[in-house]
């Protein structure tokens, strides 16, 4: 035993020794090992190439021993996505054949062999639906017409009489066979464009008599390339006896043989799925060979075929990127335990410089730290501390600027209630002068109509009086004229309901300067008319409008007695469409502006006005939902707004009508 003692001193223990004095001596003549970087890096390296040569063996071991399973995986997936395109097909075929075989006129056309309009129903179908072969049968089984579309040449050729009374499926439609998935058919059949896969479907007539077959198919040929592109392998198609009926893979050099199953092979599985390894060009394959199934029954193999050579030099290829992986990802944990060491050291450097800014008066400071340990909790203390002191200072600032905002809105609040006062009170004005006129109007017209007939009769009766003929004359003027301000009377109090109908508002102005040229005309007044180019399309009567806009063409004519212009804007703005009506008259003082829509309220001289065509205005631009206002200048002239909502208002029919307002609201 002194000996394994003596030999492990000498073997193990003064070396190792040894080893730790050099260590310890080198740190001395480095000091940076002992610095806070190197404490935080050099762990973090020593254990990264640990676990980086550990990961590479496990994981290189794993991926070798489950990259066999995860192929066979793939291939049988592939072969499962192949028999799911198979599954799809036959849905379409179904989904055909039902529209063709209810389709109305169809019957018909079969059993009076009207080839024509078949061929009519089916282009229209194929070229739809991209159904690449469409039959139709008699009752004996033969073709009265066969359509098969080329998709790739988008091209479509027709055949006739061909026989499919032998074929499988047909035999059992015409038998009227049900089965338990109903009377439609799958099968497989050789045709003069090669083997096809056909749905059948029953055509009865409206007695349910069978007078035909609907056949819709695809060729095999074109049901492979699709699987091809969905299963992204190659597709094999064998027969029940193992022999091959079609394939994307091009032909080896040692023939087609090579894929297919023996006779033998394919019975004895019983139609079981089959793994197959073959060498094709020079390469190693494997097959899935499964059961090639339609409407429930085999009607041979469908096989999916992917290389396997490349498993080898896969593994090969994974073990370098593996290897790559963690080389890569050790030398980025180096880099981080690095980046840590510069997080921890240059936040506190960071924190100093602030606090001495901050002890210099600079409350302004803040250390834009966010972090979850000891620095972060001291970096958000002395924000706050920071924070609270600059809140001090900006809250005089902040109650300011909130006083000022609130001023602002009571001020547009109270400008709003004026505008809503002052339209409250035109309202009463016209709501008391409707009430009273109502009441009166009628009594005054029919004395007037006595004075006026009376005057009439009189001055028939009395002849050769120049003089009496003349008072008589001025009594029936002025029976007229009082008869005219009766009827304006009328006209404010019974305004009649608005017949709102939609139109373009260009059209009314283009109205109203038409009815008005001679007026303008004779008063030398130029017209600048701006509309826009769209149609301004608003609800509204266009009759009460024209009235509205003539009135106050009229009123500025007047106002311009020597002359002038008139401009005329048509314009959108949020939702409303503004009139403008401006000329260049004598304007209306200031202190008649509040009044100037007052009812009997008039500037102009005696006899020349009754006061109530603003009033009038007033109503049924009010009537519309809008509104209607005036500025002016004495001597420079006088510009009426009117403001009209383009939304869809109220139709002739929800509207209230006048005379049954006026009793609800006491005129």
């Amino acid at each position: 035993m002194d000996w394994i003692r003596t030999a492990f001193r000498r073997l193990i223990a003064r070396p190792f020794k040894q080893v730790l004095h050099w260590l310890g001596d080198f740190a001395r003549r480095h000091p940076v090992l002992y610095s806070l970087r190197t404490k935080l890096v050099a762990p973090y390296a020593i254990l990264t190439l640990i676990i980086a040569m550990l990961g590479i063996f496990v994981i290189t071991s794993l991926v070798s021993a489950s990259f066999q399973e995860r192929f066979d995986n793939q291939l049988v997936e592939a072969s499962t996505v192949a028999a799911d395109g198979i599954v799809r097909m036959e849905r379409k075929h179904l989904s055909t054949a039902r529209l063709l075989a209810n389709m109305q006129g169809v019957p018909g056309w079969v059993e009076d062999g009207d080839i024509q309009s078949l061929r009519a129903i089916l282009e229209g179908v194929a070229l739809n639906d991209a159904v690449e072969v469409m039959t139709v049968l008699d009752s004996s089984g033969q073709a009265l017409v066969t359509l098969h579309y080329d998709v790739e040449q988008h091209e479509l050729v027709y055949y006739t009489g061909d026989d499919f009374s032998f074929f499988t499926p047909v035999q059992k439609t015409l038998q009227g066979q049900v089965d338990e998935e109903g009377d439609k058919f799958v099968g497989l059949v050789a045709t003069r464009f090669g083997p096809a896969i056909f749905t059948t479907a029953p055509i009865r007539d409206e007695k349910g008599k069978l007078v035909g077959v609907l056949m819709i198919g695809s060729r095999v040929e074109s049901v492979i390339v699709e699987l091809e592109q969905q299963a992204l392998t190659d597709i094999i198609i064998l027969d029940p006896s193992g022999t091959l009926i079609a394939t994307t893979l091009v032909e080896p050099d040692e023939g087609y043989g090579v894929l297919e199953l023996g006779p033998l092979t394919s019975q004895g599985t019983g139609f079981q799925s089959i793994n197959r390894k073959i060498n094709l060009y020079g390469r190693e394959y494997e097959i899935q060979y499964a059961p090639f199934i339609l409407r429930n029954e085999a009607m041979g193999y469908l096989g999916t075929v992917m290389r396997s050579d490349y498993i080898i030099n896969t593994l090969s290829t994974s073990r370098t990127s593996f290897s790559l992986v963690f080389t890569l990802g050790t030398l980025a944990v180096i880099v981080l335990g690095y980046i840590l060491a510069q997080h921890i050291a240059r936040p506190i450097l960071r924190l100093r410089s602030i606090s001495q800014a901050v002890a210099g008066g600079d409350l302004e400071q803040s250390s834009g730290l966010q972090r979850n340990d000891e620095i972060g909790e001291l970096a958000n203390a002395f924000d706050i501390m920071t924070l609270r002191l600059r809140e001090r200072t900006e809250e005089a600032a902040r109650l300011y600027i909130e006083t000022v905002n609130r001023n602002k809105e009571l001020a547009e609040i109270n400008a709003r209630l004026q505008a809503a006062q002052a339209q409250l009170v035109q309202s009463e004005k016209l709501a008391a002068v409707g009430q009273l006129t109502a009441g009166i109007v009628h009594d005054v017209k029919n004395p007037l109509a006595v004075i006026k007939g009376l005057s009439e009769e009189l001055a028939e009766e009395i002849e050769g009086d120049e003089f009496v003929q003349q008072g008589l004359q001025t009594i029936r003027d002025s029976a007229t004229r009082a008869n005219v301000i009766v009827t304006d009377l009328l006209k404010f109090a019974r305004q009649s309901t608005p017949e709102m109908q939609r139109r373009d508002m260009r059209d009314t102005l283009n109205s109203v300067f038409r009815l008005t040229e001679y007026l303008l005309r004779k008063g030398k007044i130029t017209l600048e008319l701006n509309m826009p180019k769209k149609p301004v399309m608003i609800l509204y009567d266009a009759q009460q409008i024209e009235q509205v806009l003539i009135n106050l063409v009229t009123n500025a004519v007047q106002a311009m007695p020597d002359g002038g212009t008139l401009t005329a804007n048509l314009s959108t703005h949020e939702g409303q469409a503004e009139i403008d009506i401006q000329d260049t008259g004598i304007g209306i003082p200031p202190e008649n502006l509040p009044r100037i829509f007052d009812p009997f309220f008039t500037t102009k001289p005696e006899g020349e006005g009754t006061g109530l065509g603003l009033s009038v205005s007033y109503g049924i631009i009010s009537e519309h939902g809008g509104k209607i206002e005036v500025e002016s200048e004495p001597g420079v002239g006088t510009t009426f707004r009117i403001s009209l909502p383009m939304r869809e208002g109220k139709s002739e029919q929800e509207m209230e009508p006048v005379e049954e307002h006026a009793a609800h609201s006491g005129r």
